[in-house]
């Protein structure tokens, strides 16, 4: 199936999914989406039919390489960012973030990293994941992101975002999903479901935790930052990256300002204002490419949210959290 063909299924609703997956389905427990008609529990978290199909066909064929980098994050916490930073760091040699002609200033930072699970959608193709993504010389380190739990996909490094902007964040972002033909979701009907966890890839506290424990017992393989670190330090956070990738600023870069350029490079004001984000819709998912470009603050989510959601949602988060020495 070529890319015209996954177009028209994201347009005209053309099933991707095997019949071994709707087997499947056909057994678990669902609840209805917020984007799409149901979400199916699948050992304790959440997925779309086309996103477990995704999910499963991955586990069976992707062969990881020992230097391949895998950005994972929960949803809607910070992703676009994390992709454009992990980019502009290991393909530096290539393009410096200085030149016209670097690949964030003509592609989305979700074409130049993919997401497995929307990779291995098509179970029936043979893939061939190689480092040319958009057609871009790459570094020898195959960069892919995914939202898998840890559970599912056990090499990584991750990105959050607090559980309360997330909220607002997906909100946001399943309404631009949603049919034309239908009303948006109200933010009551998605904080329900977002308490419960039946959301994409949700739980989110079952999500985080699996890989934040994973930071504690091997953080030589896993690097956890919070959104809302990066935000306050990204020079500081972007070198903490850079480390753990394997490709770390030497001192030479730092004097000449590399850090500073790829920490503009890759800001929201620089990435939201460029036209290749500003117009266009992804391949993959047909999604408006500026969607993936709201507003990227901490704390946004006290414009929305009421008194009692947010005393709800912080009696939850103290409950999953208690006793991981994990914060929000």
């Amino acid at each position: 199936m070529d890319s015209s063909e996954v177009k028209n299924f994201l347009e005209e609703g053309e099933s991707l999914v095997s019949q071994e997956t709707k087997d499947l389905l056909s057994s678990l427990p669902r609840e209805e989406g917020c984007a799409v008609d149901y979400i199916y529990q699948f050992q304790g978290f959440w997925f779309t039919e086309v996103h477990l199909q995704g999910v499963l066909t991955c586990q069976r064929q992707f062969k990881a390489h020992d230097n391949d980098l895998l950005l994972v994050t929960n949803p809607k916490s910070g992703t676009t960012w994390l992709k454009a930073m992990a980019f502009a760091i290991v393909n530096r040699r290539f393009y410096s973030s200085t030149t016209k002609n670097h690949p964030l200033l003509t592609n989305n930072p979700h074409e130049l990293v993919p997401l497995l699970e929307e990779v291995y959608v098509l179970d029936h193709v043979e893939l061939d994941l190689t480092c040319t993504a958009g057609g871009f010389v790459q570094s020898s380190s195959r960069l892919f992101s995914t939202h898998m739990p840890y559970l599912f996909l056990p090499q990584i490094c991750q990105g959050q975002l607090t559980p309360k902007d997330t909220l607002i964040s997906l909100w946001h972002f399943m309404n631009k999903l949603r049919p034309k033909n239908l009303e948006p979701n109200s933010l009551e009907e998605v904080f329900e479901l977002y308490c419960k966890g039946a959301v994409g890839y949700g739980p989110f506290w079952d999500h985080v935790l699996g890989y934040w424990k994973e930071s504690l017992e091997r953080p030589e393989m896993v690097c956890f930052l919070k959104f809302e670190d990066m935000k306050k330090e990204p020079k500081l956070h972007l070198k903490r990256l850079a480390e753990f990738l394997g490709h770390p600023f030497s001192l030479e870069e730092e004097t000449q300002g590399v850090v500073d350029e790829i920490v503009r490079l890759c800001s929201f004001e620089n990435m939201s204002n460029l036209e290749v984000n500003k117009t266009g819709k992804m391949a993959t998912t047909g999604l408006e490419k500026n969607a993936y470009f709201r507003k990227s603050k901490v704390g946004d989510y006290v414009n929305y949210l009421t008194s009692e959601m947010i005393e709800r949602l912080d009696q939850i988060i103290k409950e999953k959290f208690h006793g991981s020495s994990l914060n929000f």
